[in-house]
């Protein structure tokens, strides 16, 4: 049987990374920290300035300390190897954390929206304005640091969809910490206390926008839709190589994802004449080139004998 290298994808994604479950946690439990430290010194000045937009940011963050929390947890629980009552693994648990915390995002930009109304109706008043635009640059800029320094690069380099969400949760903070203090610096200049609450309500608009969009993001991995066409064609490719060498053809190509980890199964067409032994050789060689074209992934080849009105490729 003659062995083929297969070429490199083109990814920078290695199985190492793919499997280093204690660089997602490290990066979990940093957004952890920075989160909670915000979360006090914006209800601070929230309640010293009595600003709608800051204390709805520190509510925001506060939703964002939960994320990281869920975050953690859930690249912790999906390192846990397949059981008993779970044989593929726990790597959904990822995916199911992504949905939970842009529901949390949802929720809170709705609250801050509620507030933010409120605040119009009753009549905003502002003290402290400069220290309150102060601590919203400081938190802009943190959560800027820790999503796009810290958060983003682990989620790319391990493909883990509960710190992607996490990174994307701290991204609305940065525009949010932002949209407030330039709010609150339009109330200073201008001397028009509605900017504050007005400001509040335009970020929540951004952050429902985005909550959506990890929700759907999320939830395609939970109801196992098919991988990207780059990575399909990949597995192709690879099988393709083969074909009128070990095997006439393939077919039935299913594919799907779990956190970071891929599942593919196919079916391959063989000479009849070969031995058990032979034919399962067959399918361990082209599940072991799978293996190394896409890392981190279960694959499963069904062998079939070949026959004359048998569809032998896709």
């Amino acid at each position: 049987m003659r062995s083929k290298k297969p070429e490199s994808t083109g990814s920078a994604v290695s199985l190492a990374d793919l499997t280093n479950h204690s660089l997602k946690s490290r990066a979990a439990a940093v957004s952890i920290a920075s989160n909670a430290t915000l979360i006090v010194f914006k209800l601070t000045v929230g309640i010293m300035s009595g600003s709608i937009a800051i204390i709805s940011e520190a509510l925001h963050s506060g939703s964002d300390l939960v994320a990281a929390l869920i975050a953690f947890w859930s690249v912790r629980r999906a390192a846990e190897p397949p059981d008993e009552r779970h044989h593929y693994g726990h790597e959904k648990v990822e995916n199911l954390s992504g949905v939970i915390e842009a529901l949390l995002i949802i929720a809170a930009a709705a609250v801050i929206i509620f507030e933010g109304v409120m605040k119009i109706i009753d009549g905003p008043e502002i003290d402290h304005i400069w220290l309150g635009i102060g601590v919203m640059i400081v938190s802009g800029i943190t959560n800027l640091i820790v999503s796009r320094k810290v958060l983003y690069p682990v989620a790319r380099r391990t493909q883990s969809a509960a710190l992607e969400a996490d990174a994307a949760h701290l991204l609305t903070d940065v525009y949010t910490s932002f949209g407030v203090a330039f709010g609150l610096l339009l109330v200073k200049l201008t001397g028009w206390p509605y900017f504050d609450p007005i400001a509040a309500i335009a970020v929540a608009v951004l952050i429902i926008h985005t909550g959506y969009q990890l929700v759907m993001q999320s939830t395609r991995v939970l109801l196992d839709e098919t991988l990207p066409d780059e990575e399909l064609e990949e597995i192709r490719r690879c099988v393709r190589e083969h074909r009128g060498d070990i095997i006439s053809g393939y077919h039935k190509l299913r594919a799907r994802r779990a956190g970071s980890r891929r599942h593919v199964d196919l079916h391959v067409v063989v000479d009849p004449e070969l031995t058990v032994t032979q034919a399962h050789d067959i399918a361990e060689h082209i599940e072991d080139d799978i293996r190394a074209c896409i890392p981190n992934t279960d694959v499963l080849v069904h062998v079939e004998p070949r026959a004359p009105d048998r569809f032998e490729g896709d």
